[in-house]
């Protein structure tokens, strides 16, 4: 096993020690975890990082095409949510076994995970920036806020909740000096761009990832010139 990936995973991990005991675990009915790339990587282009879920999945292409000459674009989207023990670990993973010096790491989690309360959200989001960090650690990062849905769900996600946890990261990640990517404020005028109760259609996914990858470039380094990566 690769040495890097133990040392990530025990430091990630460690985490959660004290809290070992009283620590719920809330499966959904379905877990997963996506991944893509840019198909040839430029090694002279810095490299660009989207975490989040379905959502990050649906705009990662139009964040890639926006970026294409600009940056390396690559996406890990997964169902896990902050409060399940088994983010940090996922996240290393992908980390070790990419092998990449990230320069921007663009991060989202709050659509899933509506069996942990926002006191557990507040909680556990530091083991989030935790493992993000440690695996992108000269990178430069941006936190995007959750997105509206169209109709609250009885037990699932709804709007009241939604800004709940928007308000919790902005605190928190306000502290740690992290700019906010407000995809939240951004959707809420599209709300006509609804595939379904939560997703967004072909047209709201563009609209989304032009602002994802605005946000990014504004982070990226400058390229072409010797010694300024």
């Amino acid at each position: 096993m690769n040495r890097r990936f133990v040392i990530c995973l025990m430091l990630v991990t460690s985490a959660l020690v004290g809290a070992a005991q009283q620590r719920r675990s809330v499966s959904e009915k379905i877990e997963w975890t996506y991944s893509d790339k840019t198909e040839k990587p430029d090694p002279a282009l810095p490299n660009v990082l989207l975490i989040g879920d379905s959502i990050t999945r649906a705009y990662y292409q139009a964040v890639a095409e926006d970026l294409e000459g600009k940056a390396n674009c690559y996406y890990f989207a997964t169902s896990a949510s902050i409060g399940d023990e088994r983010l940090p670990p996922q996240l290393a993973e992908y980390f070790a076994m990419m092998h990449v010096r990230w320069d921007v790491v663009h991060f989202n989690n709050g659509m899933h995970g509506w069996g942990y309360t926002e006191q557990e959200y507040r909680q556990y989001l530091p083991e989030m920036l935790a493992a993000v960090r440690m695996g992108a650690p000269a990178a430069k990062l941006v936190w995007a806020s959750t997105t509206p849905v169209r109709k609250d769900k009885d037990g699932g996600a709804s709007n009241s909740r939604i800004v709940a946890r928007n308000a919790i990261a902005l605190e928190f990640l306000t502290k740690q000096q992290i700019p906010m990517d407000d995809q939240h404020a951004l959707m809420s005028q599209h709300q006509d761009l609804h595939s379904d109760d939560v997703h967004f259609n072909t047209e709201g996914s563009e609209v989304q990832g032009k602002q994802v990858a605005e946000s990014v470039i504004r982070l990226l380094p400058s390229i072409g010139k010797p010694g300024t990566r």
